[in-house]
């Protein structure tokens, strides 16, 4: 006696009342699921992203800077649009950062911001001409 209930392209089983589930089964953790029971992982698993540290942050900053300054698009096929006033507040939050930090920084974090820092100065320099 197996309820079947059919809903939009896929099928439910209670398998707690079938005759062919007599037979001692292994425990849930240890058995393989079903074909039918396997969910494909879609393309791109929201929790897909990079670990939260000072580098991935700092690199996050600098990325939306470079946004600001117009070096890409919102979206795929949109236009690309200046925003100087908000490059430069993405830049003083990175000074401010840098200031805040200071002492406690290991060198490659130092010397990532310090790089990254003068890049977005000069950039801004350039771009405010």
């Amino acid at each position: 006696m197996t309820e079947e209930k059919k809903g939009e392209g896929f099928v439910i089983k209670d398998k707690r009342f079938s005759e062919e589930n007599n037979a001692k089964e292994e425990p849930a953790a240890a058995k393989e699921p079903d074909v039918k029971e396997k969910v494909e992982k879609p393309a791109h698993d929201p929790m897909d992203y990079p670990p939260v540290n000072f580098t991935n942050f700092v690199i996050s900053l600098s990325t939306s800077a470079f946004f600001h300054f117009g070096d890409f698009p919102e979206y795929e096929g949109g236009k690309a649009e200046k925003n100087l006033p908000a490059a430069k507040q993405t830049i003083d939050i990175l000074d401010m950062l840098n200031e805040k930090t200071k002492g406690n920084l290991d060198q490659n974090e130092a010397s990532l911001i310090q790089g990254v820092l003068y890049e977005l100065k000069m950039r801004y320099v350039k771009e405010k001409g």
